[in-house]
């Protein structure tokens, strides 16, 4: 049977998300670190908790709420005092900024067949809006799930710390809905739940992720057909490290991890090397 829809995870599945955000982080990080003189033991500690606070290490306004550089920052905003350092960042985000070899490529081939693209992914709306229009997915990506944003600081609006009209930052094509509020992979009931909304037969989907224990076992719980995408695996990569010392994973996280760890999953299909491969196993 034809497929109708294909349900895919975004990070470390359609782009390098590790690479990334740890190419962008540790730029400004090196920076903050030679520009600050604090001691990194201590920047870290503050940093994973400003990040646990707000459910996200990808937080647009850590500087500011680092409490080891409030004496430097001396009530000065930090776009101001660091601002070598945000530019760091961006230029490093702007370079590394790309889809994997073949997602594209697939996508356009998806969308000529009258295939339904859906994404789903646990990164907050705004930084996943972000990648969306800068990778060019706007419309290649026919409905996105996401969880909402955080809060943002001292009671701003978006509109304050916007750089462009509102517009700007609107989707042309895709359709943004919101996942339900502490709800995450392996969930079975959002995938469920979002197959419903597509108004698709469960057997005309199938889903591509990366992670064997979220993504797959998500997958296989709901009972639809899917492929792991092997080739965006990243725990192993000597990158992750500055991102667990940073995470905003907190210990009850990691222990819900470790838990989700123990089940051996097997996928039915394996991407070894390229979103592209999903291609040739099922047909759309």
């Amino acid at each position: 049977m034809k497929k109708r829809a294909l349900i895919t995870d975004l990070d470390n599945t359609l782009f390098d998300w590790v690479d990334i955000w740890y190419r962008s982080f540790s730029a400004m990080y090196n920076k903050v670190v030679v520009d600050a003189g604090v001691d990194e033991s201590i920047l870290k500690a503050d940093i994973r908790a400003v990040h646990q606070r707000h459910g996200t290490s990808e937080y647009a306004f850590l500087l500011e709420e680092l409490p080891c550089l409030k004496p430097i920052l001396a009530g000065r905003p930090a776009t101001e005092v660091f601002s070598e350092a945000i530019d760091a960042y961006r230029d490093a985000r702007r370079e590394a900024m790309q889809l994997y070899p073949g997602v594209a490529k697939t996508l356009h081939e998806l969308k000529s067949k009258k295939c339904v693209v859906v994404g789903y992914t646990e990164s907050k709306a705004f930084y996943t809006n972000y990648r969306i229009r800068k990778l060019e997915l706007d419309g290649l990506v026919d409905i996105l799930f996401s969880p909402e944003d955080h809060d943002l600081p001292r009671n701003l609006s978006a509109d304050q710390i916007r750089k462009y009209p509102s517009d700007h930052y609107a989707f042309k094509s895709t359709k943004h809905y919101s996942t339900p509020k502490g709800e995450i992979k392996p969930n079975p009931d959002i995938l469920n739940s979002i197959i419903e909304n597509l108004e698709i037969p469960k057997i005309q989907c199938t889903y591509v992720g990366d992670s064997l224990h979220k993504d797959i076992a998500m997958a296989k719980d709901a009972q639809v057909d899917h492929a792991w995408a092997k080739y965006g695996t990243a725990q192993s990569r000597p990158e992750y490290e500055l991102l667990r010392s940073v995470t905003h994973w907190t210990d009850d996280d990691v222990e819900y991890e470790k838990k989700i760890h123990e089940r051996d999953v097997r996928p039915d299909a394996i991407l070894n090397e390229s979103f592209e491969e999903i291609l040739g196993i099922y047909d759309f």
